[in-house]
């Protein structure tokens, strides 16, 4: 069971998780997301400072990609709040939605390459589809972009499945950055990675994310991608955020939730309360 310390204990950190003044690219405030009687965010807040590489980690279920697909427009929240740059991103027009959309760059958990294009078509994708790029100004675009990653130019003109996974996320990754996004999302980016590969995309991550100037707002189980990548961390339980500061106090953030997942421990309050 949850003891009332650790009740207000979560109930103390989401309070410091509200929104504040400072200059944020993204801040969402009192978000509620349902499905039916399942209530996902519950009074959800966050803020992304601009410029910087905010990492949000939590278990599963806990509303990490139902947050994100809020921000994308994927679902819409039952109420609250989601501003970019300081404008409201919820029930706005089709026009504002696509303006909204061109400063996102996102790298999806399993890659979603499309199988039937070559691997410069998928980088350019969103330049052709999305900017309307002409083809020919896009593919040397998108080649820039796979050499950006650490990839071959040669590799323009295959088929994604002649590709290792590894060399499939860098393309993935070409393809996020290809449109010089604003802000990039970044879903579980080191999900089916061998350590070595993992450590491999986290460095190219920073190294892409600097190059542009870009926010990057990250969702993630693996700690030593978020340890390494982030500039801050949030993590979420039950809907809501219970705690975040910057990635050097993660283990000194006085909250057993993050100290037991963070640390990955069988016995604590999360455990406690999932137990049947």
């Amino acid at each position: 069971m949850r003891t009332a310390g650790n009740m207000k204990h979560l109930q103390n950190e989401n309070k410091q998780a509200a929104p504040g003044t400072m200059e944020h690219k993204i801040v969402m405030r009192d978000v509620h997301k349902s499905f039916g009687k399942n209530h996902i965010l519950k009074g959800f807040n966050l803020e992304v400072p601009k410029g910087k590489s905010l990492v949000v980690i939590g278990g599963s279920g806990t509303g990490k990609s139902v947050m994100l697909k809020c921000i994308l427009g994927l679902l819409e929240p039952d109420s609250g709040s989601i501003l970019v740059d300081g404008e409201e991103t919820i029930r706005v027009n089709a026009a504002k939605r696509d303006e909204l959309m061109h400063k996102f760059g996102m790298l999806f958990q399993g890659g979603a390459l499309f199988d039937s294009l070559k691997i410069w078509e998928n980088v350019a994708f969103g330049l052709i589809h999305g900017l309307r790029t002409p083809k020919k100004e896009a593919r040397e675009i998108a080649i820039e972009k796979i050499r950006d990653v650490g990839l071959k130019s040669e590799v323009a003109e295959l088929f994604p499945a002649e590709l290792s996974g590894g060399m499939q996320k860098r393309v993935s990754l070409a393809r996020a950055i290809a449109t010089n996004p604003e802000i990039i999302f970044f879903d579980e980016p080191t999900t089916g990675l061998d350590p070595i590969m993992a450590d491999v995309i986290n460095d190219l991550i920073i190294k892409c994310v600097k190059q542009l100037g870009a926010t990057a707002l990250s969702i993630t189980h693996d700690m030593a991608s978020a340890r390494k990548i982030a500039d801050e961390v949030a993590m979420i339980y039950e809907g809501r955020i219970i705690w975040c500061g910057p990635v050097s106090q993660l283990d000194q953030s006085g909250n057993p939730y993050v100290d037991q997942f963070i640390h990955g421990r069988a016995d604590g309050p999360i455990t406690s309360h999932q137990k049947l």
